[in-house]
C-alpha cells in the first residue's frame, strides 16, 4: 500500500445504518452521534450544525497508506488491573446540540483534580450544553469549554465545582512501537458508567486521515496513532493505554463506519504528547488560527454545499436561535459574513471560529425566490455555561 493515497470513501448517514459496508476505506470520529428531536427532519442526521466548528457526523477516509504487507507482532496485552488503574480518571461527556435538546455522546480523560478534562473537539461540537459523570465518584458536573482546536481534535473542558478528581496517569506517546499492546477505554454506545474496554495492537504510526461528512466536507488530522484495538461510537475522547497502564492516545476515529468488525482495518488516536501540547495552549489561552479560547459561538442552522460551490444551503433552522429569528428559512442559501463570500459549509464554520459569543455578524443570503437578503445577526453561546 505504501503511501499511495485511497479512493474516496462510501458515506454513512444515520447511526441506525443496518446496510452492508461498502468500503474498506471508511473512518469516522467516534462519538455517540446526535440523537436528534422526533420532530425533526431525519435528513438533519447527515449535515453539519453550524456553531463555531463542524459536528462530524462523517465518514473517515485514510488518505496515506499505512500497511507493512503483514500483520505486526503483538508485544504481549495490558494487564486487566492496570485498565482498571486508568477507569477513576475516566468521564462520561454528555452534549445537548442545538437548541432542540438533540444529544451527543463521548468519552473524556480528567487530567487536573480541580477538574480539567480532556476530550475530543467533535464531541463537544456545536453544542449548547455539556454534562460530565466523572467514573471514579460517579458526581456529575455542569462542564465549560475552555477551548478547542479544530485541526487537532482536542478541546478542554472545566467542570464546575470539581475538586479531588482522580487523574489519568500519563505515558508518552513518542515511545509507542508499532507491535506495542493497548486498551481503549470509553463510553461505547453512550450508555455510561464503567468504561468499556477494547483490546489490541499498535499497526502504524504517524498516520494522516481526512473526516469527511456525508456532503464531502473534510477535516485533516495528522500524526495518529493507527490501532486494531475495536473501538466503537461512544469512545471518542477516551484513553488508549499501553502495557504500562499509562495513556498514550485519545480515541478519535475507527473504521467501517460505527463499530469495528471483522476484516476492519483501523482504529486512530490522538499522541498523548500532541493533545496536551494543544491542552496546555489552551488553558494558558493562547489562540491561534487553529485554536478558539472559551465558549464556541452559536448561528443555529444547519447547512450542505450547494450544488455549484456557490453558497452553503440551509436545510434546518433552530428554534429560537439567532437564524430563526433574523428570518432565515429551510432552503435559503447563505452567500457572504461580513462582507466575505461564502462559497461553501465548510466556509461559513471557518469563517465562524474567529467570533466569540456577544459579536455581531453582518450575514448576506438569497432566498428560494431568488431574492438577496442582508441582516446583522447577534451570535449567541455555544456550550452554556
Amino acid at each position: 500500500m505504501g503511501d499511495e493515497e485511497r479512493g474516496p470513501s462510501f458515506r454513512t448517514g444515520p447511526s441506525d445504518r443496518t446496510e452492508p459496508f461498502r468500503s474498506q476505506s471508511e473512518y469516522r470520529p467516534f462519538h455517540e452521534p446526535p440523537k436528534w428531536p422526533t420532530h425533526r427532519s431525519q435528513r438533519a442526521l447527515v449535515f453539519e450544525v453550524v456553531a463555531v466548528f463542524v459536528v462530524l457526523l462523517t465518514a473517515i477516509a485514510i488518505t496515506r497508506g499505512v500497511s507493512t504487507g503483514q500483520a505486526p507482532q503483538s508485544n504481549g496485552s495490558v494487564p486487566a488491573e492496570l485498565t482498571a488503574r486508568v477507569e477513576p480518571g475516566v468521564v462520561d461527556v454528555d452534549s445537548t446540540l442545538g437548541l432542540q435538546s438533540a444529544e451527543a455522546a463521548g468519552t473524556g480523560m480528567v487530567l487536573s483534580s480541580s477538574g480539567e478534562v480532556l476530550t475530543n473537539n467533535h464531541v463537544v461540537n456545536g453544542a449548547t450544553n455539556v454534562k460530565v459523570t466523572v467514573v471514579g465518584n460517579g458526581r456529575s458536573y455542569s462542564a465549560v469549554v475552555v477551548g478547542t482546536d479544530a485541526s487537532h481534535d482536542v478541546a478542554v473542558l472545566r467542570l464546575e465545582g470539581a475538586s479531588g478528581l482522580a487523574t489519568v496517569p500519563i505515558g508518552n506517546s513518542a515511545s509507542v512501537s508499532v507491535g506495542d499492546a493497548v486498551v481503549a477505554l470509553g463510553n461505547a454506545g453512550g450508555v455510561g458508567g464503567k468504561p468499556s474496554t477494547a483490546s489490541g495492537s499498535v499497526t502504524a504510526l504517524n498516520q494522516s486521515i481526512t473526516a469527511t461528512d456525508p456532503d464531502g466536507l473534510s477535516e485533516q488530522l495528522s500524526g495518529m496513532i493507527q490501532t486494531d484495538a475495536p473501538i466503537q461510537p461512544g469512545d471518542s475522547g477516551g484513553p488508549l493505554i499501553n502495557r504500562g497502564g499509562n495513556v498514550v492516545g485519545m480515541n478519535t476515529a475507527a473504521s467501517n463506519g460505527y463499530t469495528m468488525q471483522a476484516g476492519a482495518e483501523a482504529g486512530f488516536s490522538v499522541p498523548i504528547n500532541t493533545a496536551l501540547a494543544v491542552a496546555a495552549q489552551i488553558e494558558a489561552g493562547k489562540t491561534s488560527p487553529t485554536i478558539h479560547i472559551g465558549p464556541a459561538v452559536f448561528l443555529g442552522i444547519a447547512v450542505q454545499d450547494t450544488p455549484n460551490g456557490s453558497g452553503a444551503e440551509i436545510v434546518g433552522v433552530f428554534d429560537g436561535s439567532p437564524a430563526e429569528n433574523a428570518g432565515l428559512s429551510e432552503g435559503d442559501v447563505v452567500t457572504s459574513i461580513d462582507g466575505q463570500p461564502v462559497n461553501s459549509a465548510s466556509d461559513l464554520t471557518n469563517d465562524l471560529r474567529a467570533f466569540h459569543p456577544g459579536d455581531s455578524v453582518t450575514l448576506g443570503w438569497i432566498d428560494q425566490s431568488g431574492q438577496q437578503h442582508a441582516g446583522h445577526i447577534q451570535l449567541v453561546t455555544g456550550p452554556a455555561d
